[in-house]
């Protein structure tokens, strides 16, 4: 990612974080993915009604999908309303796909969404994460790197 796509990414409109997978595991490597969405969807996302907790992608097919992904029914959307739980597709280049299916292959790493955002054409995207689980004592370091940075700048405030 180039200094450019970091600044679009913090001027869009809507950012839905997944903010366990941090916690949950080393990032390795990022691609940004589009998404397939129907009409409603796309509504419901602009009005930030989206969710990524227990979000996975899966290869299959030579496609990858996001599953888990909850994005809220549109109010105002009557009886062609979209399901919230769905699996998608993301639309990644198949040497990205084909990389990310050779990596997924070593024990230990998973593809996770990180981060949906609205691109400055209207489109929504997908961060997606190749990552490697931590163990339990590296999310108490976590825990711990965090606990210290918050004692940092409340000691910095005072001064």
């Amino acid at each position: 990612m180039n200094k450019e796509e970091l600044e679009l990414r913090k001027k869009s409109p809507v950012q839905i974080k997944n903010k366990k997978a941090s916690f949950e595991y080393f990032f390795v490597d990022f691609y940004t993915a589009g998404i397939v969405l129907t009409g409603t969807e796309i509504k419901s996302i602009r009005g930030g009604k989206a969710s990524l907790v227990d979000t996975y992608c899966t290869i299959m097919n030579g496609e990858i999908w996001v599953k888990g992904m909850s994005i809220s029914p549109y109010f105002y959307g009557s009886y062609n309303n979209h399901d919230a739980k769905r699996d998608r597709k993301l639309l990644l280049k198949k040497r990205e796909i084909h990389k990310l299916a050779e990596a997924t292959k070593a024990v230990g790493f998973t593809i996770v969404p990180t981060l949906v955002f609205i691109d400055k054409h209207g489109r929504a995207k997908v961060d997606i994460a190749l990552a490697k689980g931590k163990k339990e004592f590296d999310k108490r370091q976590t825990l711990k790197e965090r606990e210290d940075r918050r004692e940092i700048d409340k000691a910095m405030k005072h001064y």
